[in-house]
């Protein structure tokens, strides 16, 4: 009896020795698990954060959900990818009586201010071998030298709602940016053998990766954006392959499996399964763990 009028006191003693901020986090709602867990990574122990696209889904053709408005009308903060990659959102954010998070909000973060963008078209949709975003290419996180603009913007929108708690976000974006560095360094050195050589992937979500690392994409399954390729496509894909010796087919793992694996045993090539956000594969915990598990499946492939 002792013991449990003593365990029930010490659960109230620490009850109380909980830090203010972290009783009462600041609710922050991202569009996607990569912005969550940068968010998160800057936030600490003074933010909840929660995305609305789950993990291992392409966020950019989500369905938004009722309760998803439900967290938007309680949230601080809101952070979306932009370039045209969650469209979904705006509806969202029109229909909120949360003014704070919609456009010119204090809590409205748009990760892709300051992003330098990759295939940006002159009109809203590219040919057939580009990305369909006349804005650029959004799959811009799959750079980890751009999580430096994003944790920038993220911790500028944190600041605007929470001004006393700006020099512990710059903090922890500080140290975040440091894990980051040194394991840029360690991942480059895994993919130096990789240079220069021909892949093929299912969907165009790597450019940015491709120009981190110093890979060459030369074509893709997919005939369009959302368009599945056609037998003549996928005739095309193969010769193509043959031609430039790519050896390895980049597949996400909510893209079809048949077609990846038609041309990879047509073309005498590997398939490597990269997540393209954190948490479609079980090994990307989060957004350092995203690279971990892509560049040990690509050098994987290679050997």
């Amino acid at each position: 009896m002792r013991r449990a009028h003593l365990a029930a006191a010490l659960a109230a003693w620490c009850a109380l020795a909980i830090p203010a901020f972290a009783q009462n986090r600041i609710e922050v709602v991202t569009t996607t698990t990569d912005l969550r867990s940068l968010t998160e990574a800057v936030g600490g122990d003074r933010v909840a954060a929660v995305s609305l696209a789950p993990a291992g889904m392409d966020a950019e053709d989500y369905q938004p959900k009722p309760q998803d408005a439900l967290r938007l009308k309680s949230a601080r903060a809101f952070v979306r990818v932009g370039l045209d990659y969650d469209l979904w959102a705006d509806r969202l954010l029109v229909a909120t009586p949360n003014p704070g998070i919609r456009r010119g909000g204090p809590g409205y973060v748009d990760a892709s201010y300051g992003i330098a963008t990759l295939e940006v078209r002159g009109v809203s949709v590219g040919p057939g071998d580009g990305h369909a975003h006349g804005n650029g290419n959004p799959h811009y996180w799959l750079d980890p030298h751009n999580a430096e603009v994003v944790t920038a913007t993220i911790v500028a929108g944190l600041s605007r709602i929470d001004p006393e708690s700006a020099p512990a976000y710059e903090a922890n974006r500080a140290a975040f940016l440091a894990r980051l560095n040194e394991k840029r360094a360690e991942w480059e050195a895994k993919l130096a053998p990789l240079k220069g050589m021909p892949l093929v992937a299912y969907h165009n979500s790597w450019p940015y990766f491709a120009r981190r690392f110093r890979l060459d994409f030369v074509g893709f399954i997919e005939m369009k954006p959302g368009v599945p390729p056609s037998p003549g496509h996928l005739a095309g894909i193969v010769r193509l392959m043959k031609e430039r010796g790519a050896k390895i087919v980049v597949r996400e793992p909510a893209e079809p499996q048949r077609d990846v694996a038609f041309v990879a045993e047509k073309a005498g090539a590997k398939i490597a399964t990269l997540a393209g956000s954190v948490g479609a594969l079980p090994q990307a915990t989060d957004y350092i763990a995203l690279f971990d598990a892509n560049i040990d499946a690509l050098a994987a492939a290679a050997r």
